[in-house]
């Protein structure tokens, strides 16, 4: 089976450009997150921080494969109710 949809999610295929609303929001999360992340890690000791970073990498690495899996089922979802539509009686 072709990587058509894996690609278009990664932004290998980009149809128009995205909504600069969201860009602002998720600019201000990831920046409350990023302070959040600069105080908890300063309370820690250095064995610690280095489990923190660990587990961080391995879920931001988690969110990525769920976050390509959930848009990929989803537009197989909307091809189907596309399909449906216009092909089916």
């Amino acid at each position: 089976m072709s990587k058509f949809i894996e690609d278009f999610y990664y932004g290998n295929i980009e149809p128009q450009e995205s909504c600069s609303e969201l860009k602002t929001e998720l600019k201000r999360k990831l920046s409350i997150l990023t302070q959040t992340e600069e105080q908890l890690t300063a309370k820690l000791a250095e064995e610690e921080k280095e489990l923190f970073a660990k587990y961080a990498s391995q879920s931001s690495e988690f969110l990525c494969i769920s976050n390509a899996d959930s848009f990929i089922a989803g537009f197989r979802l909307g091809a189907k109710f596309t399909y449906e539509t216009f092909v089916t009686n």
